[in-house]
């Protein structure tokens, strides 16, 4: 999801392609992979085994498409299981499916539902729909409100993590509990990181770059693309890269819609809620990744300090934005306690 630079020789081999291009962002993107392959990381011994498990492994109930019809545009969410409504957030370039091991693994203890915001996944909007961060907390209001849904477990990740604290900052009486990931805070949206990638989309380089990275999945996986947002990108599945990218090219209004969602990428949004973040009172867990290239550490103690909700913050060695994903086990458990604990105050 972010970009990294290069190294000397593929700068070089840039600046030279770009002489004569005039998209040079997304070409400097495929030289990049061109010239470099991705050094598979070392294994934590239950990588795989975890991997192995489906959606389906012990959850008793199995995860369903739907969509809900609001002001904003056509929702569409996987929900999956019973109980209190936990609502996931995704960021940039993904969906809902980002979420699915947490909706499998916890449909025992909650009705997970996983938004697609807007500008992603299978949610259908107008082409002039506001698609800014802002709009998309308000959207999740409206979701809920068009599901009569009152409260929930509040979590977000990435720039769904900023999405979720504008909407706990702007409705707080709706967020019974909330956990924040690996992701954009205060000024830091977007991060320095990521800027090269938002140059790239402007220059008009968007749609060449998802198409690369569909036709080539060792694209996605490479150091100049999303290969940094994943702990072992060399394990990611030809199939989850599908159903991220996609639907995000199924049409040219679809692509619009993006770069629309990405040129909106300013950090106005979250300095605006401040105040509002600094009076939640929701029990708050924050959980982020020691090794984000995104989103430094430092980020998880800021919110930590400036929500008095917060009971708790943990760091996962090593991880880094996408551990959700990657870490499922470790990261569920820390949300089944958080849940449990947050329960136990209420009463």
């Amino acid at each position: 999801m972010r970009g990294n630079q290069m190294t000397s020789t593929s700068q070089d081999k840039q600046r030279w392609i770009a002489r004569r291009c005039s998209i040079a962002p997304i070409v400097a993107l495929l030289v990049g992979v061109s010239l470099h392959t991705v050094a598979p990381r070392k294994v934590h011994a239950d990588t795989k085994a975890k991997h192995r498990e489906s959606n389906m492994g012990k959850s008793k109930s199995l995860p369903v498409r739907r969509s809900v019809q609001t002001a904003s545009g056509r929702i569409s969410y996987m929900e999956q299981g019973t109980g209190p409504v936990a609502l996931y957030v995704h960021g940039v370039l993904l969906n809902s499916y980002l979420w699915r091991h947490q909706l499998a693994g916890l449909s025992d203890i909650r009705r997970n539902i996983a938004v697609d915001l807007l500008a992603h996944g299978d949610t259908e909007i107008a082409p002039d729909q506001d698609v800014s961060v802002t709009a998309n907390a308000k959207m999740l209001k409206e979701f809920l409100d068009a599901l009569k849904i009152d409260k929930v477990d509040l979590v977000g990740n990435d720039s769904g993590g900023g999405i979720a604290q504008i909407f706990a900052a702007l409705y707080p009486e709706r967020v019974r509990s909330l956990t924040l990931t690996d992701c954009d805070t205060h000024d830091n949206w977007p991060p320095e990181a990521f800027k090269p990638f938002l140059a790239m989309a402007a220059a008009g380089g968007l749609r060449g770059t998802l198409d690369a990275m569909l036709a080539d999945k060792a694209v996605y996986r490479s150091p100049q693309a999303l290969g940094p947002a994943y702990e072992h990108p060399e394990e990611m599945r030809d199939e989850s890269i599908e159903a991220y990218l996609r639907p995000l090219v199924r049409s040219e209004q679809r692509t619009r819609d993006l770069q629309r969602f990405l040129a909106a990428f300013d950090n106005k949004h979250t300095l605006a809620i401040e105040s509002g973040l600094k009076t939640l009172k929701a029990p708050t867990l924050i959980v982020w990744g020691t090794d984000d290239v995104y989103f430094d550490v430092k980020w998880s103690h800021w919110l930590a300090d400036n929500i008095p909700g917060t009971r708790r913050r943990v760091e996962f060695k090593g991880a880094r934005i996408f551990f959700p994903e990657e870490r499922w086990g470790d990261f569920n458990k820390e949300l089944r306690a958080h849940w449990r604990s947050a329960q136990a105050q209420a009463k």
